[in-house]
């Protein structure tokens, strides 16, 4: 029997576990069936680890309205779901960010968003410096991103327009206490992606929305 590196077997429910809270971070809320179907095994075989994983309180449930007959269960990720994924030490980085903000004044912590915003352009810009299509100059960012723990996806739209989306913010809660953090996101990818490209932020974190979600077009 084949195994991973850490050792458990391939195929284990441990590791079957493991895909359906990275589908459900990276797709969004789902029934059995559907999860079932990407995993490549029964949406009853998915069920049953669903059910182990909201015993841990890593899943919840909902039933969704409409329709005749039994209602379709939809799946999605608990808080503590969420917590499993990366967080870039979010609570250090919100306490710092406050420290700075009460000891040094807004103007520091102005000052410390424009030096990160600065030093993240030169990053990206040196990593798509070869890129010729916006098409090309996307994928780079995705992979960029979500080496950075951003878990990233680009996908193009039927009207031409290109999606750039991030299912997971591991500075969320820096975020939260400095807004300014994705402002100054927001303005990179501008800054990268070329003067010629309009680049609109679409579904956001900090407003209630699961992932940020960019759209990206000609302008």
């Amino acid at each position: 029997m084949s195994s991973n590196s850490d050792g458990k077997a391939a195929g284990s429910p441990a590791d079957s576990a493991e895909k359906l809270l990275h589908l459900l971070k990276t797709r969004g809320p789902h029934s059995a069936a559907a999860l079932g179907e990407w995993l490549g095994t029964s949406g009853e075989n998915a069920r049953q680890q669903l059910k182990k994983l909201a015993r841990q309180g890593l899943v919840t449930q909902r039933p969704l309205p409409g329709g005749v007959g039994r209602p379709v269960i939809e799946w999605r990720l608990s808080e503590a779901g969420h917590a499993r994924f990366p967080d870039g030490h979010a609570e250090l980085a919100s306490r710092l960010i406050l420290s700075v903000r009460d000891t040094l004044g807004d103007e520091a912590l102005a000052r410390l968003v424009e030096a990160r915003q600065g030093e993240t352009l030169a990053l990206y810009r040196q990593a798509l410096a070869d890129a010729t299509s916006l098409e090309v100059r996307v994928e780079r960012l995705a992979e960029i991103r979500t080496r950075e723990g951003y878990m990233a996806e680009w996908q193009r739209e039927e009207d031409g327009s290109l999606l750039l989306i991030e299912n997971h913010c591991p500075i969320c809660q820096a975020a939260r206490t400095c807004p300014d953090f994705c402002r100054a996101e927001l303005e990179v990818f501008r800054a990268v992606l070329g003067d010629d490209v309009h680049v609109e932020r679409t579904d956001h974190v900090l407003a209630g929305a699961r992932r940020c979600v960019y759209r990206i077009d000609k302008g």
